[in-house]
């Protein structure tokens, strides 16, 4: 015999018959499972209502600040990681630093200044240079342009 969804059936003792409160007292009648007298036997309160207390949304600290939608986020380049890359120098834009690996493609690209390019002659196409990474490259005979 082959076994199909139809032939399926929960394992015994699964699933038991809902129980419906509050339908006389020889069936949880009574008080139906809400304890007796108060506020909570009674209907008409929200979920969110804490007996006075002050409650969680006035509890918790409002949002400080905000995000500026003009703000740029720039993918950075070091002038070692570029000395890495072009040993051999030449020309340096975004586009060969994703191809490279360096950053992410599509995305606006500052270089800094941390390291050493060796005297390796570059040409860089960015946009945003640090003014130490700016003046390590023109002193290596490389130059600088800004997108």
């Amino acid at each position: 015999m082959t076994l199909k969804v139809h032939h399926l059936r929960p394992a015994p003792g699964a699933h038991t018959p809902k129980t419906r409160v509050g339908r006389g007292e020889g069936s949880k009648g009574k008080t139906a499972g809400r304890g007796t007298k108060g506020t909570g036997a009674r209907g008409n309160t929200s979920a969110r209502f804490e007996g006075g207390q002050t409650p969680l949304h006035m509890r918790l600290p409002k949002m400080s600040g905000f995000k500026n939608p003009n703000k740029v986020v720039f993918q950075v380049v070091n002038l070692d990681r570029i000395a890495a890359l072009f040993p051999q120098g030449g020309h340096v834009d975004p586009d060969t630093l994703a191809d490279a690996g360096a950053v992410r493609r599509g995305q606006p690209v500052k270089v800094l200044g941390t390291g050493d390019l060796g005297g390796v002659q570059v040409t860089v196409h960015a946009h945003g240079f640090s003014a130490s990474a700016a003046e390590k490259i023109a002193a290596a005979g490389g130059s600088t342009t800004r997108i």
